[in-house]
C-alpha cells in the first residue's frame, strides 16, 4: 500500500523536510497541500509537482481520501487541523510542539484515542534504536524506580529566537519566520521551539508525567526565552532539573544530555558524545554502542516512520499523542511559572 498524504502549512520546514522526505519514501506520496497563502501554494505545488492545492482543510479532507496528514502550520495553529484530520480518519504528524497550551495538547491526544488513529510528533531522537533500548532498560526496571532526572539541551539558534534570519536556511525555499519563533505572543521561544525535543525523550524513556514546574528564564531582544532553568516534580514524586540554552556556537550545534537516576542505578544519555550507559549499584552495567552518525539529529527519520505508519506497516511510535500532551503540559507550566515567578501546577 502506498499511503496518500496531505500537508497543511507549506512554509519553511514543510518544503525543506516534510515534502522532500515523503517523496523519497517508498511507502507514501504527497497528493495534496493546503495553505492560506495562495502564492506559497502555487510555488510549492509547482516545485514538487503536487497538483491538488487547497486553502481549506475541510475541503482537502473531504476530497482527497487521505491516509495521513502532516500539520506544519505555526505552533499556535496546530489544534484545529490536527483534530479535523483525526476525525476524518487520518493518522496525523503534528510538528513539535504538538500544541501550545496544556488543554490543546490533551484535546489532540484525546481526539486520536477517540478516532483510533495515531498522532506522531517528529522528535527525531525518540525514533532511534538507542532510544528504544534506553526505554527498554527503564521498563525492565534495571534502574529501579525513577527518583531524579537531569535534562539539559543547547542549540545554535540565537539568531532564530532573536528574530533574525537563521544562518543555516540562506539557500532554503523559505526561511523560518520570526512571527513563529521569536514572538512571545505566538509561542515563540526556546522551550516551545527546542526543549520540546529533550522533554519528549525524557518523558518517553522515563514514562514520567509532571505535576508542577518552577522556572526562571533569560530573554532575547524580542522578549522570548533564550535560556531556561527549571525544576519540576513528577506525579510519582521524582524531582527533575531542566535546562535550555539557545546560544551554542554554530560550529558546535545541538546537544542533549539527559540523566535518569533510580533506586537501583542510573541511565546516562548524551548525543554530543554519542553515549548511552546504564550504571547499576550492583555493577551490572551496560554500555550501548552509538556511532557519531547515529547520534547526530536526523529530522527525516520520524517523517519516514510516519509514512510507514500511514501505509499500515508496524511502527513503534515513540512520540505519540500522549507523549506530546505530557510535553505540552510541562512547557505550558514552565512558561506560566516564568511569567508569574511562582510554582505552576499542571492543569492549574
Amino acid at each position: 500500500m502506498t499511503a496518500r498524504i496531505g500537508i497543511v502549512g507549506v512554509g519553511w520546514w514543510a518544503t525543506f523536510n516534510h515534502i522532500p522526505t515523503i517523496q523519497q519514501s517508498e511507502h507514501a506520496d504527497v497528493v495534496a497541500i493546503c495553505d492560506l497563502n495562495h502564492e506559497h501554494l502555487q510555488a510549492v505545488g509547482d516545485r514538487f509537482n503536487i497538483t491538488s492545492r487547497y486553502t481549506d482543510v475541510a475541503e482537502m479532507l473531504a476530497n482527497e481520501q487521505l491516509d495521513g496528514v502532516v500539520i506544519s502550520t505555526p505552533h499556535v495553529a496546530h489544534k484545529a487541523p490536527a483534530i479535523a484530520a483525526l476525525e476524518a480518519g487520518c493518522h496525523v504528524l503534528v510538528e513539535k510542539p504538538m500544541a501550545t497550551t496544556a488543554a490543546d495538547g490533551r484535546a489532540i491526544a484525546n481526539a486520536a484515542e477517540a478516532a483510533g488513529r495515531s498522532v506522531l510528533v517528529p522528535c527525531g531522537l525518540n525514533f532511534t534504536d538507542y532510544t528504544a533500548r534506553a526505554a527498554q532498560i527503564v521498563r525492565e526496571g534495571r534502574i529501579g524506580d525513577v527518583r531524579h532526572c537531569v535534562c539539559q539541551m543547547g542549540s545554535a539558534l540565537d539568531d532564530l529566537f532573536s528574530g533574525e534570519p537563521m544562518l543555516e536556511t540562506v539557500d532554503h525555499m523559505y526561511r523560518p519566520p520570526a512571527s513563529t519563533w521569536a514572538d512571545p505572543e505566538r509561542a515563540g521561544g526556546y522551550a516551545w521551539g527546542q526543549m520540546s525535543h529533550s522533554l519528549a525523550w525524557l518523558l518517553h524513556v522515563s514514562d514520567l508525567r509532571f505535576e508542577s514546574v518552577y522556572c526562571l528564564d533569560g530573554k532575547s531582544k524580542t522578549g522570548v526565552d533564550l535560556y531556561d532553568a527549571a525544576v519540576a516534580r513528577a506525579t510519582n514524586g521524582a524531582t527533575v532539573s531542566l535546562s535550555g540554552s539557545a546560544t551554542v556556537p554554530k560550529h558546535i550545534g545541538m546537544h542533549t544530555d539527559i540523566r535518569i537516576y533510580g533506586t537501583e542505578g542510573c541511565l546516562f544519555f548524551d548525543n554530543e558524545r554519542a553515549r548511552l550507559e546504564l550504571r547499576r549499584l550492583d555493577s551490572k552495567d551496560e554500555v550501548v554502542e552509538i556511532s557519531p552518525q547515529e547520534a547526530a539529529y536526523d529530522g527525516a527519520l520520524p517523517v519516514f516512520k510516519f509514512a510507514e505508519l500511514c501505509a499500515g506497516r508496524p511502527v513503534v511510535n515513540a512520540a505519540d499523542g500522549e507523549n506530546g500532551a505530557r510535553v505540552t503540559e510541562a512547557i505550558d507550566a514552565l512558561y506560566r511559572s516564568a511569567r508569574t515567578g511562582e510554582l505552576a501546577t499542571i492543569g492549574g
